[in-house]
């Protein structure tokens, strides 16, 4: 395993860059860009790009682009699993703007996991939930190969390496394409994270929920994200089907609750923008699980 101090950026296929990232301090991992034809774009339900609010957002600017972000520690340690944490952003950001943003590398790096955070483009600088391709019949699963083969070509992990624990984060209009993920991705999800995101498709999440009693769902919602009726819907849902959860206020949540409970519903006294940084995501990630800490 190579030991890298500094940011690397990998040239795959086509200019890749960093885009400011280095800006979050985030020396101690590798990150880079790869692209794959099993992102969700371009894809033929936004050919003629998508009319939001009487604005034109169009296929060439927003639905094109099939960036991959990848972030590896460099004390990374696989010996045949590599546990994968994936990141769906919201509205009007892309994969490189949110890292930023949401410190989502410093909280990924600061959080010690021995795993590979992975943010793939979905409809780029737009108003828009569409998960494009991602929405169809394992086409996450292909996506997941992409990135373990990149992995492997850059030798950061073992060439008979599969998959292991995957866990799905996402902000906002993310909900979307994970509840899609979930029903349609063919490959196996631990655990999903809502970060003020529960808007709709409620009945995936929940089918997934009871489908296995070891899935971990944590949905951190706000009194004016718009996701607070959805939200309180679901634990009714949840309630009338005897699946145990935890409701409780950010402000006495405490870590090893998040050990304790596989399914937490988190008010949040914040914003809607600013819930998932500065500390939100890391304590996610150190308090699950399924991930081990690095050595």
């Amino acid at each position: 395993m190579r030991s890298v101090t500094f940011c690397l950026i990998f040239v795959y296929s086509t200019f890749c860059f960093c885009s400011g990232l280095s800006a979050q301090g985030n020396t101690g991992a590798l990150t880079f860009h790869i692209y794959s034809s099993h992102t969700s774009f371009p894809d033929t339900g936004r050919r003629n790009g998508h009319l939001y609010d009487n604005v034109l957002y169009t296929t060439a600017e927003h639905y094109r682009d099939s960036t991959v972000l990848i972030v590896a520690p460099q004390n990374l340690e696989v010996k045949k699993q590599a546990d994968l944490v994936f990141w769906f952003h919201g509205w009007g950001n892309n994969v490189d703007s949110a890292a930023v943003r949401y410190e989502l590398i410093k909280q990924f790096i600061a959080s010690k996991r021995n795993a590979v955070l992975v943010l793939a483009e979905i409809a780029r600088n737009a108003p828009d939930s569409y998960g494009g391709k991602l929405e169809n019949d394992g086409m996450f699963k292909a996506l997941v190969t992409d990135i373990l083969n990149d992995l492997k070509a850059k030798r950061l992990i073992p060439q008979n390496s599969v998959p292991g624990h995957i866990l799905l984060g996402g902000h906002s209009g993310a909900y979307r394409v994970m509840a899609h993920i979930l029903q349609n991705g063919r490959m196996p999800v631990d655990e999903v994270m809502l970060f003020d995101a529960l808007y709709a498709e409620t009945d995936k999440f929940t089918s997934w929920l009871k489908a296995d009693k070891q899935h971990r769902f944590i949905n951190l919602y706000t009194d004016h994200g718009g996701t607070r009726e959805e939200t309180l819907n679901m634990i009714k849902m949840l309630a009338k089907d005897d699946i145990n959860y935890l409701q409780i206020e950010e402000a006495v949540l405490v870590p090893a609750q998040y050990r304790a409970h596989t399914v937490l519903f988190i008010h949040s006294l914040k914003e809607h923008n600013d819930i998932v940084s500065p500390d939100n995501f890391r304590l996610m990630l150190e308090n699950n699980p399924f991930l081990k800490p690095l050595k």
